[in-house]
C-alpha cells in the first residue's frame, strides 16, 4: 500500500504510545505514523519535518531489543514493530491528545 504521504508499505506494525496500542504503516518515519493516527492535527502542528525545530522529540524503547529509553526526533526514526513511545514532546502530546484520549482540548 502507499499514498503520497507515506512511504510504500505492505502491512501495519503494532506500537505503543503512552501505554495505548496502535497499528501504523511499516517503513515510515515515526512522525509520519503519528500523522496516520491523527491526520487532522499533526500536519498543522509546529513541526519542521527535517530535525531543525526539535518539537517532535520522543523517548522510546523496543522491549527485548533495545530496553533503554532513547531520546530521538520522531522525524528521523523509522517505526519498528513493538516500539514503546514512553515520552512525547509537549507539541506531540497536544496534537495526539484526541488519539490518545487525553483531556478535553486544553493545553
Amino acid at each position: 500500500m502507499s499514498s503520497g504521504l507515506f512511504r510504500p508499505y505492505e502491512r501495519l506494525v503494532r506500537i505503543h504510545i503512552l501505554g495505548k496500542t496502535f497499528d501504523v504503516p511499516e517503513k515510515n518515519m515515526l512522525l509520519r505514523c503519528f500523522q496516520y493516527l491523527s491526520p487532522e492535527t499533526i500536519p498543522y502542528g509546529r513541526f519542521c519535518w527535517n530535525q531543525e525545530c526539535q518539537t517532535c522529540r520522543v523517548g522510546y524503547c523496543i522491549p527485548g531489543v533495545q530496553d533503554d529509553v532513547r531520546d530521538v526526533l520522531s522525524c528521523k526514526v523509522i517505526v519498528h514493530e513493538g516500539m514503546e513511545i514512553r515520552q512525547l514532546s509537549p507539541e506531540l502530546t497536544w496534537n495526539l491528545k484526541r488519539s490518545l484520549g487525553l483531556g478535553n482540548g486544553s493545553k
